[in-house]
């Protein structure tokens, strides 16, 4: 089969070619799918994109119309693409359901002590020569309260970690996991007492018409000034807007994020050189 890759980005085609071994032609492009890069997949049967890509309605009548038969996403969402349009149109449609939960589960840890521990900061004063201590004190997480938002394959390995540092841990899910109340006395509550309860709050939680905006002022309001929000799910699971008038006001203390509401053409890419002097290093 043919296959065009969009988005393709240098460190994965190693990966990607040794798994094709040489079965399947493969182009790679580093252009995302948009409407106007529908084009590229004329005479492919394949289109395979990632999360920043535009798999809307026109653009799959587009790719339906160019002979496209199959998208394969190399991510584990698929809320960029829109699935009763493929069905409709008869597109098979496979996501990276195999997605390693540890690779992001370690990597919202990780967030997290980079935002607690002050690694940013530290790192930042080191390169200035400037060795001081202040302001860059953070707390033990032995018997703190973590709320974990979403407890699917991702959450449970956060749940599994936390639980190693010594935390409370409660969590807000449709379905309650109960080798999670079993191995690690993980407690189910409502969002709005899982907020009140938290001093770290882990989003892991797909995006979908439920969760859009789940975290806005509202949500906020009831947080502790003194929460660490981690979000490793999606940007638009935040309101950026009532997140960044939070930490502003400093109704919270800080945010850890791999994610940004209005990624798309800004993620993975390469920035233009900008003043340093612009660059406003928040407790983010």
């Amino acid at each position: 089969m043919k296959v065009l890759i969009y988005s393709a980005k240098d460190f994965e085609i190693p990966f990607l070619e040794k798994a094709n071994n040489e079965v399947h032609h493969i182009k790679y492009i580093p252009e995302r799918l948009t409407l106007k890069t529908a084009n590229l997949a004329l005479g492919f049967e394949v289109v395979s994109i990632f999360s920043a890509d535009d798999a809307s309605s026109m653009v799959l009548e587009r790719l339906k119309d160019f002979g496209v038969t199959h998208i394969a996403l190399r991510s584990t969402g698929y809320d960029n693409i829109n699935l009763t349009k493929a069905k409709k149109l008869g597109l098979k449609v496979a996501n990276a359901a195999g997605y390693s939960p540890y690779a992001i589960a370690e990597h919202a840890v990780g967030l997290l002590l980079a935002l607690n521990r002050k690694f940013i900061q530290s790192n930042q004063r080191v390169s200035d020569y400037n060795f001081s201590l202040s302001n860059l004190v953070g707390f033990d997480l032995n018997n703190k309260t973590v709320g974990i938002i979403g407890t699917g394959r991702i959450g449970k390995v956060i749940a599994k970690i936390m639980h190693g540092f010594g935390c409370r841990i409660i969590a807000n899910d449709i379905f309650e996991n109960h080798d999670l109340k079993t191995k690690y006395r993980v407690t189910y509550a409502d969002l709005e007492s899982l907020c009140k309860e938290s001093d770290v709050i882990f989003l892991s939680t797909p995006l979908t018409t439920q969760t859009h905006h789940m975290i806005d002022v509202n949500t906020i309001e009831n947080m502790k000034k003194n929460v660490l929000l981690i979000n490793i799910a999606r940007g638009a699971v935040v309101n950026t807007k009532d997140l960044i008038k939070a930490l502003e006001s400093k109704r919270i203390a800080g945010y850890g994020s791999d994610v940004y509401e209005h990624e798309n053409g800004i993620f993975f890419m390469i920035a233009p050189k900008v003043n340093q002097k612009m660059i406003c290093y928040r407790n983010l």
